[in-house]
């Protein structure tokens, strides 16, 4: 069983708003990455947020420990229910293919261009929480190759939004997909 965790705990400092809150074609950024998490996964939650489309956890093991704080947290959630991976996404991430599961298959595997999509062992919690709770250095690239995840290119690189201009770019390009 594979849970989806849209990560959504970010303080959106370049956006300038919070952007899991900002529309493209008429839906939120995270009411699209939860859509596209749950048509790929078995359940869906949506880390660092109190309000979301989807059940919600705290980072752990707090607040502001950037996306490994939202990954640690889906994965404890994930090896307490019984999944035994987790398909993680940030909100601000678009274009995540209907075949994104099979292409990170078998995990440990993350997208090249944007480690924060990944399909990560619900085992390798305990590496990450050692990692969060040591002095080494606290970066997708660091857990990636603590837990000898694969980069993998994918068919099609997701977009990234990052600023206003981006998600201007992504409404424009996609004509409110």
């Amino acid at each position: 069983m594979i849970l989806g965790a849209v990560l959504a705990g970010g303080r959106s400092t370049r956006f300038g708003s919070d952007k899991a809150l900002a529309e493209l074609g008429g839906r939120t950024l995270l009411a699209r990455a939860v859509d596209a998490l749950a048509a790929q996964c078995d359940a869906v939650v949506v880390v660092g947020r109190e309000e979301a489309p989807a059940p919600t956890l705290p980072d752990w093991p707090r607040a502001d420990m950037g996306p490994l704080g939202g990954i640690a947290a889906a994965l404890h959630h994930a090896r307490d229910a019984g999944y035994d991976e987790v398909l993680t996404c940030s909100v601000d991430s678009l274009g995540l293919g209907d075949d994104l599961v099979a292409q990170l298959q078998p995990a440990p595997a993350y997208c090249e261009s944007q480690p924060v999509i990944g399909l990560w062992p619900a085992s390798v919690s305990a590496k990450l929480d050692a990692l969060l709770t040591s002095d080494a250095r606290h970066s997708m690239r660091a857990f990636a190759e603590l837990v000898g995840a694969r980069a993998v290119r994918l068919s099609e690189n997701p977009a990234n939004i990052n600023t206003p201009a981006d998600l201007m770019a992504a409404e424009e390009q996609s004509h409110g997909l």
